[in-house]
């Protein structure tokens, strides 16, 4: 269970649109409803790294803190065994009130050690999907197959776990797989204000045989006082 205590939101007009982005996942928190919440953080031509992998920081301050109230809001956030391998993220609350999420790790062919910094004890819970088979004292592990997963059956796994509001964190490939499937409710695009011209794409999609197959998601725009903007998405509406 999460904190029910929810994380401050910024207040006055011009914040209109963020109190928008957030009221499907305040919705479904308050029901007691599932809901899938993708987000990115993007430069402004959609790239997400260099072609070296360099990520940090294409975003600023009030795009972190964005990405931390929304943690603060589900019940788990998952990342795949390459987001964990690259960045060696920690995946928890710091930058707003809230308790942390459940973290998860999506590694059928159990990639990540022990020393990873998602495995460190804060009180929440450690699951991953597959793992190797050293790691620390008190991570859940599932046992799936090795080789790719559906988001439906990573979902379906999450749920029986009581886990049913998920912060779908990284990296691109596996929001992707989320969104190929159509099994995301929410997408926060969160660009910073840099043009990178080439790298890792920020989302990489089946091709389309039409545009007419393309998605196209209600969408609100909130501008951060450091320039940073959000682009929130709001699908199966």
């Amino acid at each position: 269970m999460i904190d029910e205590t929810a994380p401050t939101l910024p207040v006055g007009e011009s914040s209109s649109a963020l109190h928008r982005a957030f009221g499907p996942l305040l919705e479904a928190r308050r029901k007691g409803r599932p809901h899938i919440i993708g987000q990115l953080g993007l430069s402004l031509d959609g790239r997400i790294a260099t072609e070296s992998g360099e990520s940090r920081y294409i975003n600023g301050t009030e795009a972190l803190h964005h990405l931390h109230r929304i943690r603060a809001l589900v019940d788990a956030v998952i990342v795949g065994a390459g987001t964990v391998e690259a960045d060696d993220p920690q995946l928890t609350v710091r930058h707003c009130d809230g308790r942390d999420p459940a973290r998860v790790v999506i590694d059928p062919n159990g990639r990540i050690g022990r020393g990873a910094k998602i495995w460190s004890a804060s009180g929440a819970r450690r699951i991953v999907l597959g793992g190797a088979a050293d790691l620390p004292d008190g991570v859940e592990k599932i046992a799936v197959p090795k080789g790719p997963l559906t988001a439906k059956r990573i979902i379906g796994h999450l749920a029986d776990q009581g886990l049913h509001r998920v912060l779908v964190e990284g990296g691109a490939d596996t929001l992707g797989r989320f969104l190929a499937e159509g099994a995301v409710d929410s997408l926060h695009l969160l660009y910073g204000r840099v043009i990178i011209g080439s790298g890792k794409a920020g989302l990489t999609l089946p091709p389309l045989a039409s545009l007419d197959d393309a998605p196209r998601p209600h969408t609100d725009t909130h501008v951060f006082d450091d320039g940073d903007f959000l682009v929130a998405c709001r699908f199966n509406t």
